[in-house]
């Protein structure tokens, strides 16, 4: 029986080396489809963090601007504007006493404010003064041990407290919730009778961008600075709010003929006259927090008007950062009202 040798059969060197190159065309393709993806998403997450912090920082100020000037049943506009203008700064509570008359402060330089560190050159900061709209203690609002200072509002119109011509009796103001004793519309003496008038933190809150959000970082971020006291000693502590927030610019609305409304804007209000600001238009720039590769920022961005009422330009960085204006028109009801 005649046997036949099989001969083998296999790939040929000129057949595996067009296999081997066909898969490498192939890994190629593939390898830049998913870079592209990638980068693609990450362009996307850069932009949603973007703009999810740019509308949480206006949101957040916003919201505050919105309840300067609340002191629950006391009406600030009795009280005669301060010799000089308070210093948010100061923790003394005979300075904080006077200051509640500007419901809203603004610097055009933010450096000026001592207790403030870390600030962006060219950028604005702002003060806001109202009580918490809750009650101390309430069920729906923290007790006391959260800290304050704490303020009382009197609805009595006895001869010592709405009676009183001494005007800084009408309200009281404490670092600690206790020794308050003004009342409510009945008048009852009694502390523990339920006639005493409610206490609320006095919220100070004085708003600021930084260059980092924690130290060497370089994220430019809205800051806030806040006056709080804690077992009766007062302080400023600084929380970061938002990253990517590198430019603030106001403008503040001044009534001149106490109907309410706004007769004009600027960025420069005299001391006397912030207690007339009824409305603020606010300005924020904001950018990526990592730069986009192949992107060169060669826009100037307008953020308002300037003192002389020109347009107020940041002018390009031409790095690889992408940005985005928000602005806002933000009426203070609390202002305006006490003055329609």
């Amino acid at each position: 029986m005649q046997n036949y040798r099989r001969r083998e059969q296999g790939f040929t060197i000129v057949e595996l080396m067009v296999a081997v190159a066909v898969g490498l065309l192939l890994l190629a393709g593939l390898s830049t489809l998913f870079t592209s993806n990638s980068a693609a998403q990450m362009e996307i997450e850069r932009a949603n963090r973007q703009v999810e912090n740019g509308r949480y920082a206006m949101q957040l100020m916003t919201g505050d601007l919105r309840n300067a000037g609340y002191y629950s049943e006391y009406d600030p506009i009795e009280l005669t504007a301060p010799a000089a203008l308070p210093d948010p700064c100061d923790l003394d509570l005979t300075s904080m006493r006077g200051a509640i008359a500007y419901a809203v402060q603004g610097y055009d330089n933010s450096n000026s404010l001592g207790c403030l560190s870390d600030v962006k050159a060219n950028t604005d900061a702002v003060v806001v003064r109202h009580t918490h709209t809750c009650v101390v203690g309430a069920a729906d609002c923290e007790d006391d041990t959260a800290g304050g200072p704490f303020f009382q509002a009197s609805q009595c119109a006895n001869d010592y407290e709405l009676g009183s011509n001494d005007k800084t009796k009408h309200y009281q103001i404490s670092a600690a919730n206790s020794g308050f004793s003004l009342h409510k519309f009945n008048c009852t003496t009694a502390y523990n009778s339920g006639s005493v008038a409610e206490v609320r933190r006095l919220l100070t809150h004085i708003y600021f961008v930084a260059n980092n959000s924690v130290a060497g970082d370089g994220i430019p971020t809205l800051k806030r600075a806040e006056v709080v006291s804690k077992s009766g000693v007062m302080s400023v502590q600084i929380v970061p709010l938002a990253e990517g927030i590198e430019n603030m610019q106001l403008e503040y609305g001044l009534d001149s003929n106490d109907d309410g409304v706004a007769d004009s804007f600027t960025t420069k209000v005299n001391d006397a006259q912030w207690g007339n600001v009824v409305s603020v238009k606010l300005h924020l720039l904001a950018r990526t927090l990592s730069p986009s590769v192949g992107h060169t920022d060669s826009k100037s961005y307008v953020l308002g008007s300037d003192e002389n009422g020109q347009q107020n330009v940041v002018s390009a960085s031409n790095d690889k950062y992408k940005r985005h204006v928000f602005t806002s028109l933000i009426g203070l009801p609390n202002v305006a009202g006490r003055k329609s």
